[in-house]
């Protein structure tokens, strides 16, 4: 009997070690980072990377309140990072950067001096979104090739494809939307990407939840990863967020893990930036 529970127990372990391996060997493109100004004198720029390093990020994509955080990271790893520009110079620019003329200065002052795939992350909602400033840099965004990391509704989201209707969105946390509205949205615009950061809705104890894994497995291609280090004490989780993501991931095909793990950010931003 016992022999017999041994050759079991064997067998189980070689049945699920090639899904664990595939877990833990999961590369991570991370689309939602933040290195602030209050973050740095927390996690200093050295460190911040070698968090990003010892979490297995492929690449990851930073902005920051103010600009300078994301170029500190990107000058000690631009093998990694990938800069994105936000229209925040602090944090309080939040809730009022939608009315700020002074945004579209500081914006265009730092295109001036360096490159990014994105202009985010923003947070904007319905009407809003048809503010002059918020549609100054949406023209920004056409002008310079980038696409817009938006942080609202669905609203928002239509607005901005209404005046630039050739414009590439990437959608912050999925709008913490349903999946079946998230779905909607996917259809209605072909060149919408969502990020799932900062939910945990999607999965548990690393299984998919049947909401969400209709929507993975159709869109594949339109979904990544991401943190959010909105605080500076976020920065200690990447690392297991990464291995969280790796976790739930392990539970859909391969080839849909690996495009919502790595291959999509890949495809699309890091060959944008490349490209530019």
């Amino acid at each position: 009997m016992r022999y017999a529970v041994a050759i079991v127990s064997v067998v189980a372990g070689l049945m699920l070690r090639p899904e664990a391996a595939r877990a833990a060997d999961l590369p991570i493109f991370d689309a939602h980072l933040h290195y602030s100004h209050d973050a740095w004198d927390v996690v200093p720029p050295e460190q911040a990377v070698k968090i990003l390093r010892d979490a297995g990020l492929r690449r990851a994509m930073v902005s920051s309140s103010n600009d300078e955080g994301t170029q500190k990271l990107h000058r000690l790893a631009p093998d990694i990072v990938i800069p994105v520009l936000r229209p925040y110079r602090k944090r309080s620019d939040i809730s009022s950067w939608v009315r700020d003329d002074t945004v579209i200065d500081y914006l265009e002052s730092r295109l001036k001096q360096y490159r990014y795939v994105a202009i985010g992350e923003f947070h904007v909602y319905g009407a809003d979104a048809d503010l002059p400033v918020v549609r100054r840099m949406v023209q920004l965004a056409k002008q310079h090739g980038l696409f817009l990391h938006l942080h609202g509704d669905a609203e928002a989201v239509d607005r901005v494809f209404k005046q630039w209707p050739e414009a590439r969105i990437l959608w912050a946390h999925s709008g913490f939307d349903r999946p079946d509205a998230v779905a909607a949205m996917l259809e209605k615009h072909k060149a919408l990407w969502a990020d799932l950061a900062f939910r945990n809705d999607q999965a548990s104890n690393n299984k998919v939840s049947d909401a969400w894994r209709p929507v993975f497995l159709k869109h594949a291609d339109r979904f990544l990863v991401g943190t959010d280090t909105f605080t500076p004490e976020r920065w200690y989780y990447v690392t297991e967020h990464a291995k969280y993501s790796r976790g739930w991931l392990a539970d859909l095909p391969q080839d849909v893990a690996e495009k919502i793990a790595w291959r999509n950010g890949d495809a699309i931003f890091a060959k944008l930036y490349a490209g530019q």
